[in-house]
């Protein structure tokens, strides 16, 4: 059983006040709105910001607000970064998960599967926050639906991951786990002004979303090791587009971008939030 590790820290330990979080998140001004069971088509992938939800979670919401009223999923495979440093190739693990709110499947048959077809995926512990953070809004709309984690650590077999995570079932939801450029001395990324800061990381990000949007990992990829732009997952990224490409996505779209500055008021530490949907 893969214990949290944050909790109580980016959001509340107390199932009551977990819960409560994950609502304010909807329903805050920054938020998506209270999701409609079962009233949408639903999407093949997601990417979701993993910072504490006082900041991040208002842009997860308007991920989990389309899961929440599109197709149940057989599964959601968590695709996330190496934030520890500890994963020298693509890893994942056959554990569940516990959260406040309950406890997270692993979803044991198709991580078999995946292991077979992708024998450079390694099995070992996983204590990411950035598949962590996610659980709990999953557990609020679907609380049985199991998870395929995978902590990709660099761009190498990115395209042969997505192809086979496509083959295995299509009634699966990726969500690539990412937050995007983080600006400020602590970050070591202060590429303009910090009276710029605001303008800066939006002009960054929005030069990499427009990859994402065309479903391009290679120009994605490229932007981001010429500009230097401190987006952390990605190489998740990368992986979740060529999943869901293989999977019959023809676009993304950015369903609400803005940093934490905007929340705190305070730019000379700040991280860029992004939601996005692959249709």
């Amino acid at each position: 059983m893969i214990k949290p590790i944050v909790a109580g820290q980016f959001y509340p330990a107390g199932k009551d006040a977990l819960v409560k979080q994950i609502e304010e998140c909807f329903f805050s001004r920054l938020g998506a709105g209270k999701p409609k069971k079962q009233a949408g088509k639903g999407a093949f992938g997601f990417i979701a910001p993993h910072a504490g939800y006082s900041y991040s979670g208002f842009g997860a919401s308007f991920v989990y607000k389309i899961i929440a009223e599109g197709k149940k999923p057989k599964r959601f495979v968590i695709l996330a970064p190496d934030h520890n440093g500890v994963c020298y190739s693509m890893t994942t693990s056959f554990e569940d998960w516990e959260t406040p709110l309950g406890i997270v499947k692993a979803d044991r048959k198709f991580i078999k599967k995946l292991v077979l077809k992708c024998p450079f995926i390694k099995q070992g512990a996983i204590h990411e926050h950035a598949v962590e953070v996610q659980l709990p809004f999953l557990e609020y709309i679907y609380p049985d639906v199991p998870i395929v984690p995978i902590v990709i650590p660099s761009p190498a077999n990115c395209k042969e991951l997505g192809k086979a995570i496509a083959s295995i079932s299509k009634d699966t939801i990726v969500i690539a786990s990412s937050d995007f450029t983080h600006y400020g001395a602590y970050y070591g990324f202060m590429p303009f002004d910090v009276k710029n800061a605001k303008e800066g990381m939006k002009k960054l990000d929005s030069g990499a979303i427009k990859f994402i949007e065309k479903l391009d990992s290679e120009g994605f990829h490229k932007y981001v090791e010429e500009t230097g732009a401190t987006i952390c997952g990605q190489y998740a990224i990368m992986a979740a587009i060529e999943a869901v490409k293989a999977m019959g996505a023809k676009k993304a779209d950015l369903l609400k971008y803005y940093t934490s500055g905007d929340v705190s008021k305070d730019y000379n530490s700040a991280v860029g939030y992004a939601a996005v949907v692959f249709v």
